[in-house]
């Protein structure tokens, strides 16, 4: 029976299951990876398979797209101590206070002008909630909404680029970055929109989930509120120009802007008077644990690829699929039904790996746009981060809470924002433009 099985065509399908119980016993994610790849790829490609992974690795360690990563972790590590956020908040609140749930507004602003300027998800999401949380507890905000819109905002930095998300997932997928880049810009304004509108919605029907501040509270004036915004918003948009703009108007790649936002970072650093040996060797330690992390588990997603697909797994899979006869639409909604359930179980650097070789090629040979498709992949990613029972946008927030707010309070905050993202999903589903404009305007972009 085992020879048979050995001997079978779909013998290799096993590879699936194998990493989940590798990864549900305890394992870590990068050997689970490269554990699997070595067993399949001997029993496949007998002693071959050490020159073949050799390889594999070597085209990771050599890809100039994905020095782009320590270097955009770098430039969010430095913000972090930076003291622009803590600027950002106090001028965002000054506008938005007023207005009911306007802290819970002006975090969701937040988050998304810090996401464009960092591209790490942890960094926005701890640092606006360490400054949100205690000004909405002090003005009795409903606790499940403080969660869930920290949560949220916080996970943007999963499609609104500069994204680390993004950065891996251009090898992953044999797609151009820059275009990736571009395609996500309009969906995570989108997103952000939507938790704005919720949020307006939410609090205009029950004012006690979100009340506004009292006018004495906010009695800056205008000229200061005006000078001290702009002081604010400066250094972040700096950066946003230095790295997306350098991008959009073709003076650098994607490794090249993020190189310039890493020195942006340092010198907003130092102009803020924050950088000392401590700021700098702390961010330098966490870059350095970060990149290491994201490089590991891509080595081993690359080489349980390389195996997958050249014992064809590649070709079965897509036989697999087409004999169920379903039609391209519904193909589309199994591979995001799957890109979900996944997020579920597995981080969201895993289910790259794992499934975007796979579904991209046959995606793109059923007629739809690639990176329409990538866009939708990433956006159901980004549900995984508010999803248990991995979840690690939660995860993140419980480090930071005070005793009052439960788990329970979390778990509830955002589930209205995990169906916001479903609208958003399904609106980028009706105006694919949305996602495909400004990459198919920018002629020649590589």
């Amino acid at each position: 029976m085992i020879e048979a099985l050995l001997g079978s065509d779909y013998f290799i399908l096993l590879m699936f299951p194998g990493v989940l119980l590798s990864i549900f016993f305890g394992f870590p994610v990068a050997f689970s990876l490269m554990g699997m790849s070595l067993i399949f790829g001997y029993i496949g490609f007998g002693d071959a398979i050490g020159d073949m992974l050799i390889r594999r690795v070597w085209d990771v360690s050599t890809n100039y797209i994905l020095a782009a990563v320590p270097l955009f972790v770098f430039m969010g590590s430095m913000l972090e101590a930076s003291g622009i956020a803590s600027r950002l908040f106090k001028a965002m609140i000054q506008w938005t206070g007023k207005l009911r749930g306007g802290l819970a507004l002006g975090t969701v602003v937040m988050c998304t002008i810090f996401a464009a300027a960092t591209g790490i998800i942890g960094a926005a999401e701890v640092v606006v909630g360490l400054l949100a949380i205690p000004a909405m507890l002090k003005y009795k905000y409903n606790k499940g909404l403080i969660c869930g819109t920290i949560c949220a905002g916080g996970s943007l930095g999963t499609i609104i680029p500069p994204s680390v998300v993004i950065v891996v997932f251009g090898p992953a997928a044999g797609l151009s970055v820059g275009k990736l880049l571009m395609a996500a810009i309009f969906p995570g304004i989108l997103l952000s929109c939507l938790y704005i509108i919720y949020i307006i919605i939410r609090c205009w029907i029950r004012p006690e989930d979100g009340p506004g501040l009292p006018e004495s509270d906010l009695d800056q004036p205008l000229s200061e509120k005006i000078k001290f915004t702009i002081t604010a918003l400066l250094p972040p948009l700096f950066l946003i120009f230095a790295v997306m703009g350098s991008i959009l108007l073709g003076l650098a790649a994607p490794t090249e802007a993020a190189a310039l936002g890493a020195f942006g970072a340092v010198i907003l650093t130092i102009g803020y008077g924050k950088m000392n040996m401590k700021t700098f060797k702390d961010a330098s330690i966490n870059t350095l644990r970060i990149s290491a992390m994201i490089t590991l588990v891509l080595t081993g997603g690359t080489m349980y690829t390389g195996v997958f697909l050249g014992m064809g797994g590649g070709e079965i899979v897509e036989q697999i699929l087409y004999t169920m006869s379903l039609p391209p639409w519904g193909m589309l909604a199994l591979f995001l039904t799957i890109t979900f359930v996944a997020g579920f179980l597995l981080d969201w650097i895993s289910v790259l790996l794992i499934f975007v070789p796979i579904f991209v090629p046959i995606v793109t040979k059923m007629g739809f746009d690639p990176y329409w498709f990538s866009i939708l992949f990433l956006m159901v990613i980004q549900t995984s981060y508010l999803t248990p029972p991995m979840a690690p946008a939660i995860f993140y927030l419980k480090g930071i809470v005070p005793p009052e707010i439960q788990l329970k309070d979390m778990f509830r905050g955002v589930v209205p924002y995990i169906f916001l993202q479903g609208i958003a999903i399904a609106i980028i589903i009706l105006f694919p433009k949305i996602a495909l404009w400004l990459p198919n305007i920018m002629i020649g972009f590589k």
